[in-house]
């Protein structure tokens, strides 16, 4: 079992179950989220440009703040929208 942190200020571990990891990238659409904190934004635009030229289908989403979870509607959105999600952590 792997034991997953969630950074939102749980006071004791929770048990999550991951889902399983596609075996390849390519031709499946790929969230890159930007949790709005300083040069995330740069990270991601790296990792777009790499992804895009393995054949991988991009689409950018932004948290309005890195303090909050995001906006339930922008978790519906990306979870509607994409197979794969990558969440961005820069100072």
């Amino acid at each position: 079992m792997t034991v997953v942190l969630d950074p939102t200020g749980e006071r004791s571990p929770s048990a999550r179950t991951l889902l399983p990891r596609p075996d390849a990238l390519r031709g499946r659409t790929v969230g890159l989220l930007d949790i709005s904190k300083t040069r995330g934004d740069v990270f991601l635009d790296r990792l777009a440009e790499l992804l895009e030229a393995d054949g991988v289908l991009v689409r950018r989403y932004r948290k309005p703040t890195f303090v909050k979870p995001a906006p339930v509607d922008l978790r519906h959105e990306i979870a509607e929208q994409c197979e794969v999600v990558i969440e961005a952590l820069a100072d």
